[in-house]
Order: C-alpha cells, then sequence, then structure tokens
C-alpha cells in the first residue's frame, strides 16, 4: 500500500466512525470498533476492490448494509 492508498483508507475510516458516531451515538471506540471487525473493513484493506477510491459516504452506506444484513454488498 503506497502513502496516498493509506491516506484514503484511513481518512475512510475517521470518516465512517464519525458517522456512526453521529447516526448512533456511539462512542468512537465502539465506532472505530465496528469499523475495525466488519467484513467492509476486509474489503476496504483489499485493494483489488477499489473501495477505497469511493466516498466516505458510500462506504458508510456499504457497512449499513453489511451490518442490516450480515453481509456486504
Amino acid at each position: 500500500m503506497n502513502n496516498e492508498q493509506k491516506f484514503l483508507v484511513e481518512s475512510i475510516i475517521d470518516d465512517v466512525a464519525r458517522y456512526i458516531v453521529e447516526d448512533e451515538d456511539a462512542t468512537i471506540l465502539d465506532a472505530l470498533n465496528t469499523v475495525y471487525n466488519s467484513q467492509f473493513y476486509e474489503k476496504l484493506m483489499d485493494l483489488g476492490t477499489g473501495i477505497y477510491y469511493q466516498s466516505p459516504a458510500y462506504c458508510y452506506e456499504l457497512l449499513k448494509h453489511e451490518l442490516k444484513y450480515g453481509k456486504t454488498i
């Protein structure tokens, strides 16, 4: 993972965690725990999926889908 990819991935994680805090009234630790223990995170870290090029809002929708239905799209 190069520096640009690392920056994009870290930015998405930060933003998605912030969305969880805002929408679910969760703590930042709980939000990060949700992100890091998700299938979404695994797919985000797999650079071949290209998810790290998507907007944080789109990524949050992917995570919400996983949390609701038990799997990512």
